[in-house]
């Protein structure tokens, strides 16, 4: 069982500055809740948000609400955020869509992904990926929207 190998672990988060930052994100296709292929690097020229994450982790639940409202203020402006589910199945992850209203898509994580990523040790982790596809940002753990939004904000900037 995929869940079981990921437990929640608070860490602080690795921002600019670190061994991570500017390294071209590991590319990927995965399917969509819907079965769609989905590429990361068809995302190139935006701004994105990869967010690993699972429907059972608290702390995920309490950022889904934010990512929802950072991808309505900001994607008209180059914002994708990127969902990728690390549950094993994708039926929790329609009905957590649906119930969170959910308006950027999500995908069904595996355990290559992660390691591609570093390893996803605990939930929920996300990278914040300029417009060249190149990781600047991982926050490990939960998060303040707050963070995310400055991050963004400055991305975002002409």
């Amino acid at each position: 069982m995929l869940a079981a190998v990921y437990q929640l672990r608070r860490g602080s988060p690795r921002r600019r500055g670190t061994a991570s930052q500017n390294v071209l994100a590991p590319d990927f296709t995965l399917n969509t809740i819907d079965g769609k292929p989905l590429r990361l690097s068809d995302y190139r020229g935006k701004v994105a948000l990869l967010d690993f994450w699972a429907t059972w982790c608290d702390p995920c639940r309490e950022e889904t609400p934010h990512f929802v409202e950072l991808q309505k203020k900001y994607g008209d402006r180059g914002l994708q955020i990127i969902g990728v589910s690390m549950d094993d199945g994708p039926e929790p992850v329609r009905t957590f869509y649906q119930q969170f209203q959910m308006n950027y898509p999500v995908v069904m994580g595996t355990a290559a992904t992660g390691e591609a990523y570093g390893g996803v040790l605990g939930l929920p982790i996300a990278f914040l990926i300029d417009r060249d596809g190149r990781i600047l940002s991982k926050h490990m753990g939960a998060t303040d929207a707050s963070v995310f939004e400055n991050e963004i904000r400055n991305l975002l900037s002409p």
